[in-house]
């Protein structure tokens, strides 16, 4: 059993996931967020490293070839992967890593994990999340229906992970998210993990 615990989170497309989770591991320390591959192009202000791994097609193919992705798929024409080294670094290092991944991605790590736990964050409406995509001012008319018919495939899959939040409420949604992983920091085999040395002196 490896110190840290391996986390799944999934969400649509402007359900509000990367906001919560930013916010989350500016509360709980021991938390990181994988840093994943992409062969899609940095958007504005992107650093390489810090959000994405940017890389070619051509590497991103090689790096499947050799087995080096926890998790990879492809979504809106473009690669995105995980590397199983560097998530079996954080785990070794004490640290509970999150997985921010679709729901192909999540399949694929729940067949080779030993332990995961998965949360899927959902807007509280359609209409909802439709307004979130718009008032981003990024997308076209064409970009913005994809996305929107992309959500409801996703959405679809919600019922194959532990818990769901719905993110009606972002204060709400983020104390939802905090509940969980402090929770499952309190785990029987975690605190023993953790706090070895402490319990042997108190059963003394």
């Amino acid at each position: 059993m490896k110190p840290g615990q391996l986390y799944i989170v999934s969400a649509p497309s402007g359900a509000g996931k990367t906001s919560l989770l930013n916010a989350l591991c500016q509360q709980l320390k021991h938390l990181t967020i994988s840093v994943s591959h992409t062969t899609r192009a940095p958007r504005p202000g992107e650093v390489d490293g810090e959000h994405y791994h940017f890389v070619s097609v051509e590497t991103f193919q090689r790096e499947i070839e050799q087995g080096l992705f926890l998790e990879y798929a492809q979504v809106f024409d473009n690669y995105y992967g995980t590397s199983r080294t560097a998530v079996d670094s954080l785990l070794t290092a004490h640290k509970d890593v999150i997985l921010e991944i679709d729901w192909q991605g999540a399949r694929q790590v729940r067949e080779s994990a030993k332990s995961v736990i998965s949360i899927f964050i959902l807007p509280p409406s359609q209409a909802s999340l439709e307004e979130r995509l718009r008032n981003r001012k990024q997308d076209s008319e064409d970009i913005i229906q994809r996305r929107m018919r992309d959500a409801r495939n996703e959405i679809s899959h919600y019922a194959e992970y532990d818990y769901v939040i719905i993110n009606d409420n972002f204060d709400d949604a983020l104390a939802d998210l905090i509940a969980i992983f402090r929770s499952e920091r309190l785990r029987l085999k975690r605190q023993q993990l953790h706090h070895a040395d402490l319990l042997a002196e108190l059963v003394k």
